[in-house]
């Protein structure tokens, strides 16, 4: 992949590898270029987050002014996730070609409007609609991780990955806490409660535009290009790359893996508001409160998966990395059972707090493996498994929570079950260098160049 800019590259404080990557990873450091790097990445997909959930706690009122119905808002949590499945799997190849700084702040600039347009909705269908175009702003995480994956050395990636999504995700969490709290500041000066929730879709279109602006002046990919090992082998067209991260069936079981922990996470942001406040009766303050509470453990929990992936890859290799993701992803499953058995508030609330630990993780251990399945395909498989996340959030839509079929709560532990069922396949993932859950790798070693060929 060739940088989007010719700009003079900023010498880095970090320690590099051979490949100018980091070796240490500083979170609480901006420095140029791969930590400013890092907090461009996370700041602007955070702002496609709440972009992306900015509607979900306010729809017990649009759905009193809009005269929505159960499957109108079922329909419309569909078409939001619907709409990221292609742009971020599309996403991975323009990556390749164009480099993650200019395809994350296009994608933010041309949805940023889309946000807007919230303000404008009229019907049903206008409601649905708009949701759907919102998605495709999600397609920016496939960018945020192919970007750290460029910039940061395999020992630390996992844990690079897990900080710039986990902290993006929480966009989800605070769009959740704040959205009702502005809609009750505009309505407190008198604004009628139709015009008071259209109102406030200024705040996350013009964060998100924002962000994209400072993701093209101040963000660079690369490193240091003039130094970085140039491979003999000729450039790749974008079918090829495509064709080879397609023929991966790697890519394919994480796809089905992410769906299982990040679909299931979207799953809930779109409606766990709406869980407590129909269940158990809290008003529309209280419920984005505890909604929020799911979401804004992404600070530490998805990072904390990038440590475990980690820390297992230091100790047992890549296997490591496996069997940390199926181990968590399970534990995951079984609490996302034992939520929607739970009766009282207390209870639940404590339930979904730890769930969302572990499914947040799960997500962090998914993207410590991506890294090691292709380097000329990287962007391939990171919309493979990217867009697996919003298939999943599809499908567990339209099962489990479109309609009145099943109780929310009866809908929540059978999404656990299907967690627990889905992490099996990764006991299939296998490499020879690598080796995978129940194999040891190849003794034949295989060199950089070779690797980085690997489909």
């Amino acid at each position: 992949m060739e940088p989007s800019s010719p700009r003079k590259p900023h010498l880095s404080s970090l320690p590099l590898d051979s490949e100018n990557k980091a070796t240490e990873f500083h979170p609480f450091s901006n420095s140029p270029p791969h930590m400013l790097a890092f907090h461009l990445a996370w700041l602007s997909l955070f702002s496609c987050f709440f972009s992306t959930f900015s509607i979900p706690p306010l729809i017990p009122i649009m759905r009193q002014n809009l005269n929505l119905s159960a499957a109108d808002v079922g329909a419309a949590g569909t078409a939001a996730f619907v709409g990221s499945i292609f742009s971020r799997l599309a996403m991975g190849p323009v990556c390749d070609l164009v480099g993650p700084r200019i395809a994350s702040a296009a994608l933010s600039l041309i949805t940023a409007p889309i946000v807007l347009a919230t303000a404008f909705i009229s019907s049903p269908t206008s409601f649905i609609l708009v949701r759907f175009l919102i998605g495709f702003c999600l397609a920016n995480f496939v960018a945020n991780q192919f970007w750290m994956s460029s910039l940061f050395s395999p020992s630390v990636v996992g844990l690079a990955n897990g900080f710039a999504a986990g902290w993006a995700n929480m966009g989800s969490g605070v769009a959740q806490l704040t959205m009702p709290l502005l809609y009750s500041f505009v309505k407190s000066f008198n604004v009628p409660e139709n015009t008071a929730w259209r109102v406030i879709f200024v705040v996350p279109a013009a964060f998100q535009a924002i962000t994209a602006i400072m993701v093209l002046i101040y963000g660079q990919e690369l490193p240091l290009k003039d130094s970085i090992k140039v491979s003999n082998k000729p450039k790749e067209s974008f079918l090829r790359l495509l064709f080879n991260g397609l023929m991966n069936y790697r890519g394919w079981i994480l796809g089905l893996i992410y769906g299982c922990c990040f679909g299931v996470e979207m799953t809930m942001d779109n409606i766990v508001a709406q869980y407590f406040y129909y269940r158990f009766g809290v008003n529309l303050q209280v419920a984005g409160t505890i909604a929020a509470c799911f979401g804004l453990t992404n600070w530490f929990a998805r990072p904390m998966g990038g440590v475990v992936s980690d820390q297992m890859a230091k100790l047992f290799g890549v296997r490591g990395r496996l069997w940390g993701l199926w181990a968590v992803l399970t534990v995951a499953g079984l609490l996302c059972v034992l939520m929607g058995r739970a009766n009282s508030v207390s209870g639940s609330i404590g339930v979904m707090c730890l769930f969302s630990v572990f499914v947040q993780a799960a997500s962090g251990l998914t993207f410590g493996i991506v890294p090691f399945v292709s380097k000329r395909s990287l962007g391939v498989i990171s919309g493979m498994t990217g867009s697996g996340g919003t298939v999943g959030a599809v499908v567990t839509q339209m099962l489990l929570f479109s309609g009145d079929k099943f109780s929310t709560q009866t809908s929540i532990s059978v999404m656990g079950f299907m967690m627990i069922i889905c992490t099996l396949p990764i006991s299939l993932i296998y490499s020879p260098q690598w080796g995978g859950m129940f194999c040891t790798p190849n003794e034949t070693s295989i060199d950089e160049e070779d690797y980085s060929l690997l489909v």
